[in-house]
Parts: C-alpha cells; structure tokens; sequence
C-alpha cells in the first residue's frame, strides 16, 4: 500500500491517493467527516477552524461505499480558496500581492527558499503547513477500517500540555472512552490547569505544544522484522509520527526513561498462559527487536509549539537582508487537541502498511483469512 497526498495550505483542496487497499473494504464517510470535524476542534484553535467545515470527497477506488481494488481518491476541498484564487489560482494570479519575505522562524520559510529558489516564502509555507493533515486525517480513517476488520484499534488521548502533565497510566478502555472534549486529556483537573496556561499565552501572543499518548490493541505478534532495518515496526512507526508537522519527538514504551534504569528494571519478563505467550509487564510498549510482540503498542509524540506567534519573533526580510519581525500567519496558540486525531490518523497509516505487506491479499475476505490464521 502507498499513500500520496498533494495540496497548498489555501489553494483548490488537499488531496490524497491511496494505492493498494484490497476490494470489499467499507468506507464510511461519516467516520471520516466525524475525524475531520475533531481535527478542527480543541481548546486554543484559530480564526481558519471558523471558516473550513472540513468534509471528504471520493473522488476513486469506490462504489456503493466499497472500495474496489483500484487505487482510493480522496479530496478536502478548501472553502477559503474562494478568498484566495486571486493569489494562488495555477492559471494565472496576482504573486506579489501575498509574497511573504520575512521568513518565520521554527517554520519552513527559509530553509525551503535556499532549498527551491524564488524570493517568495507563500511557496513553500503553502504545503508545509498543517492544513495538509486534513486529507491525512481522511485517509487515516480509511486505513483505520481496514485495521478494525481485523480487531485491531486505535486510541490516544493527551498526555501533556504547556508542562501540564498526567503522570497517571490508564487502560486503553480508558483512554478510548475517557477522553474530554476541549482537550483531550483525561483529567479534568489538570485539562482546567491546561486550558489557563492556554489562556496565558493567547493574552501574551504566546505559543504551545504538548504531548500525546498513543495506544494499538489487538495487533498480533510478528509485523515488522529484525532481519533489515528498513523494515522495524518500531522505526516505521516513530517516522509515521515524526512526519506530521511540529512533531520533534517519538518514544516507544517507556522510552528516555530506559536510559536511566538497569536492565532488570527496563526487560519485560516472559510467561505462557492458555498456550500463549505474554508479558508480566509491557515496558517495552508491545514491540521488541522491530517486531510486535502481540501485547498493547505505546508511543508518546512531542509537539512544539506552533511557531506563528501573534508578537512574531526576530527574523530577516530574505529579499532586503534587513532585520524585522516575522508575519503573524493566521494561526492558533495551540493546536494539541488537533495533532491527537493527526497522529492516530498518521499511525493507523503507517500500521496498515505494514499489515498488507505480511498479509498480501486482493480482497478483504483474504486479509481477514489470512490475520485470522496467525498465531
């Protein structure tokens, strides 16, 4: 399976191409309506939320809601590219009248213009930016159904924000039925503590990130290798996450913290129970030497925060060379709540990817015979 998206942050849509999904998979576009509008939601989002009413498009590879083996088409359309066409229309638009010179740090402005040439960062901010999560979020979903099938589930919540942190370990019960919604955290005293930090930074036109948690349940023992490198579960994963914008950081189990305990307290030890082996503990977060070990999968992402401050921050104007204070960007002060559906979205992505390559299969009927046979 391979999955491609395309699309600027204000131009027609966003867009994604989905190749390799076997036939008779449901879709079901209220379940990815559903996922877009909690992308769009969260305590601390912006002004864009108000104008997008994000809604997904088939546009290929199904009919009648199944899909039909040929490659899946996926559209977002962007309802504010009608205050934008003068701008950004491929056939012919006014360039000058947005060109963006004072590159933003933390953002991809400068590195990209050394990158692509020109002397206009709106060319590179354009994809960079988040908004292209939307047709992830939308393929996400897809992907989800397909893992579903097979009794394998998804769940996060968030774990942290502004350095408001929930030590507490849950159940992924819990987590899947637990979640508040401003947020996303658990708690609903430290979610209250959050949301002020939240405020704090909106008055100061201040920024921040956070961090999330993310659970998989039911996946079987033995995806991903240990025999090439390109093939870790573990690594694919952490990538999958890692590539959705202002991610820095991506753990496993319990991550950092092995480097600082012995071995004894770090190696999860092995038992049969019912003719099945398990794990007295799951320190390891359901993965070792690359591969699923068939216990709960657990990965932490980092998320920066959102660069665009509203006070904006020291910079150079890359045409004049002259010191100035970056753009103010229509943006958010902080968008954790939104990257908790990103990264489950670009998770289950990742996960059903590696599912088909060990499982092969043109149909569902196939992959689900073929799960079922697995230890």
């Amino acid at each position: 399976m391979r999955i491609t998206t395309a699309g600027e942050s204000h131009g027609k849509g966003l867009f994604c191409i989905i190749e390799g999904l076997p036939s008779q998979l449901f879709v079901d576009c209220e379940k990815i309506n559903a996922a877009l509008a909690r992308r769009q939601s969260g305590y601390g989002r912006g002004a864009r939320q108000k104008i997008e009413s994000d809604r997904v498009e088939i546009l290929s590879g199904v009919r009648n809601r199944y899909t039909l083996g040929s490659p899946v088409t996926l559209a977002v359309f962007n309802r504010d590219y009608s205050n934008w066409e003068a701008y950004m229309a491929a056939e012919g638009c006014d360039t000058a009248a947005r060109r963006l010179t004072k590159v933003r740090p933390g953002h991809a402005d400068l590195a990209g213009l050394l990158k692509y040439g020109g002397d206009d960062a709106r060319n590179i901010l354009e994809r960079a930016s988040a908004r292209e999560t939307a047709v992830r979020v939308a393929a996400g979903s897809v992907c989800r159904g397909l893992l579903e099938e097979l009794g394998v589930e998804i769940a996060g919540y968030v774990k942290a924000v502004a350095g408001v942190e929930d030590a507490a370990q849950y159940s992924f019960e819990q987590i899947r039925n637990g979640r508040l919604s401003e947020l996303g955290m658990l708690d609903t005293d430290l979610q209250r503590a959050a949301m002020k930090k939240i405020d704090f930074c909106k008055e100061t036109g201040d920024t921040c990130g956070g961090t999330v948690e993310l659970r998989v349940k039911g996946l079987k023992s033995g995806f991903g290798s240990c025999m090439t490198y390109r093939e870790k579960l573990d690594a694919r994963l952490c990538a999958a996450l890692l590539s959705v914008q202002a991610i820095k950081g991506a753990e496993v189990g319990i991550g950092f913290d092995t480097a600082a305990l012995f071995g004894s307290e770090v190696h999860d030890e092995i038992y049969k129970e019912g003719g099945v082996y398990r794990r007295k503990t799951n320190r390891a977060g359901g993965i070792e030497g690359g591969m699923s070990n068939g216990e709960e999968i657990i990965l932490r992402a980092a998320m920066k925060p959102i660069p665009t401050l509203m006070k904006g921050l020291g910079t150079i104007d890359y045409v004049t060379g002259e010191e100035a204070r970056a753009a103010a960007e229509r943006s958010d002060v902080c968008a954790i709540a939104a990257c908790e559906v990103i990264l489950e979205s670009a998770l289950a992505c990742a996960l059903c990817e590696v599912v088909l390559e060990r499982l092969g299969g043109d149909n569902m009927t196939e992959v689900k015979e073929r799960y079922g046979r697995l230890p």
